[in-house]
């Protein structure tokens, strides 16, 4: 009697990674310097800017310099990028660079938001609801829309050219970004946790992303205050002149 053997060929087919909804509560956790770790927002659709506010909170203990929020438009791979090495904190505005000089990432989570409004050129720095010295930029008029969000690379294109040397290790959590500047004290209650505001082009709740790579997602643990007394500003989170 033969016996017949059969093999069976297994084929291992590499699917691109399903987006996903949601990050309330949770942190991204970056192990390692990589090429090809990092996250895309999908952000609502938005016209180009003429006022914008990003805020994040993030801690990461290496030396290196990285980006904490990338943004790429086919006009500029630097269309906003906030980037920081030991010196300090710099904001990039298409060929335009602000810098601030703060102390530098260690591994306690920080709260930074950066505002821009046009109609002024003020560029301001926010630290743990502490303002940085203002600082003008008089040659960006605008930021331009139909770009690509990422978290944990610095794009060299849209959605891409990434360098592992300049590539985000650490933890980066309630990302959120504004067509307006916020006010003092609407950042300042965003730095403490007791503020319920949600950005209106890039919402960390309900935000649709892409995981690539060496990326973790974790419950953030944060002990957030939660407080009852209304204040007019909680109704209606608009602009500043």
């Amino acid at each position: 009697m033969k016996i017949f053997i059969l093999f069976a060929l297994v084929v291992c087919v590499c699917l691109p990674v399903s987006a996903a909804y949601g990050l309330a509560g949770k942190s991204l956790i970056f192990s390692r310097k990589t090429a090809n770790s990092y996250v895309r927002l999908y952000q609502s659709s938005h016209s180009s800017l003429s006022a914008f506010t990003v805020c994040l909170r993030a801690a990461s203990e290496k030396p290196h310099g990285y980006g904490l929020f990338s943004y790429a438009t086919p006009h500029s791979d630097n269309e906003l990028l906030i980037w920081t090495k030991s010196g300090g904190i710099s904001v990039y505005l298409s060929k335009r660079i602000i810098r601030f000089c703060v102390p530098k990432m260690n591994a306690l989570l920080r709260h930074i938001c950066v505002t821009w409004k046009s109609k002024t050129g003020l560029v301001t720095l926010w630290v743990n609801g502490e303002r940085s010295v203002e600082k003008f930029d008089k040659g960006t008029k605008i930021v331009r829309g139909g770009g690509s969000f990422i978290l944990g690379q610095e794009q060299d294109s849209v959605g891409g050219g990434f360098n592992r040397h300049q590539s985000f290790v650490g933890e980066i959590t309630d990302v959120h970004m504004w067509d307006h500047v916020l006010s003092a004290c609407q950042i300042k209650s965003l730095s403490e946790g007791i503020s319920p505001a949600r950005g209106n082009i890039i919402d960390w709740t309900t935000i649709k992303f892409q995981l690539r790579g060496a990326v973790t997602i974790k419950n953030d643990n944060e002990c957030t205050s939660q407080i009852s007394i209304q204040r007019p500003w909680f109704k209606e989170w608009e602009g500043t002149d």
